[in-house]
């Protein structure tokens, strides 16, 4: 089992959050009209906000509410997900959400994302 970051995987932070409502139509009427943020995208399960600094994607998911979720960048999620695993998370489903989540020994869930870094000259 690695005690420490494997070469090649790590994990950046950015700048998206998610959270799990079982009501879309409600929350688009909450953040969208309400907070004024501005719809990016809009699926059967998932609306995407820009809310400035942030991007905001909230999921229907009438299972299991998951208060937020943070989101980081990895440069191979496959990678990154056996290393993960490996160091004692756990893999964690929420609603018809086909990827899954993360979920530390504390308890704490994340996601991750294959982006990978770019190269600054």
């Amino acid at each position: 089992m690695p005690t420490q970051p494997e070469e090649g995987i790590r994990l950046r932070s950015n700048r998206e959050i998610a959270i799990h409502v079982p009501d879309l139509a409600r929350a688009e009427e909450f953040y969208g009209k309400r907070l004024g943020f501005r719809m990016v995208r809009r699926t059967l399960d998932q609306l995407e906000f820009d809310t400035g600094e942030l991007r905001l994607y909230v999921n229907r998911d009438t299972s299991s509410l998951i208060s937020f979720i943070p989101s980081f960048d990895v440069d191979d999620y496959h990678e990154a997900r056996r290393f993960l695993e490996a160091v004692g998370c756990t893999l964690r489903f929420a609603g018809e959400q086909a990827v899954p989540y993360f979920e530390d020994p504390f308890g704490f869930v994340f996601d991750i994302i294959e982006r990978p870094a770019k190269i600054v000259a």
